[in-house]
């Protein structure tokens, strides 16, 4: 297992996020796009979490990003307590429980700014993941049937949730 730092994300990180983000995104196996959003998105996504102070962690191993997971916040106001999480690990240190460290240490700092429900979506074949989420605690809510295309074959899309505080009851 490699040495692995979990730490907020910096301005200065922007630049190799991105990478990170466009690496996993040409694996077209699990992210809602293809290639990295454009770098100015990319940034204007990041500066947005920094300076709302939301959770956005990276995986740091050996100097380089090698993983991330963020929660950002529904932006209307009935939905003020639900923050969106999204998560990846680069190819070559997944199964090694960095993305449980991630998502430990985000919903940690999503759980003190006061959200009380964490929702994400996830391709029905990516199995790990689901069984990462599960053992989180989110549960399974729903399913949007044929929801992913990519080359012509559809893949159902499932959505899971977390309830925190007294969001439980």
């Amino acid at each position: 297992m490699v040495n692995v730092e979990i730490i907020p994300i910096t301005e200065e990180h922007i630049e190799e996020f991105w990478a990170a983000v466009d690496s996993v995104a040409r694996e077209r196996k699990y992210l809602a796009f293809l290639e990295g959003p454009p770098i100015n998105t990319t940034r204007d996504y990041v500066l947005g979490n920094i300076n709302g102070h939301w959770p956005h962690f990276i995986a740091v191993s050996e100097g380089k990003i090698i993983g991330w997971c963020d929660i950002t916040a529904l932006d209307r106001p009935v939905f003020a307590h639900v923050g969106s999480l999204g998560i990846s690990v680069l190819a070559p240190y997944r199964g090694q429980g960095i993305g449980k460290k991630l998502m430990q240490t985000a919903i940690q700092k999503a759980e003190q700014k006061g959200l009380t429900r964490i929702e994400l979506t996830v391709r029905e074949k990516n199995q790990p993941a689901i069984a990462l989420y599960k053992k989180m605690g989110f549960e399974i809510e729903g399913i949007h049937k044929n929801a992913v295309r990519i080359d012509g074959i559809y893949e159902d899309h499932i959505f899971m949730a977390l309830l925190l505080g007294d969001a439980k009851d």
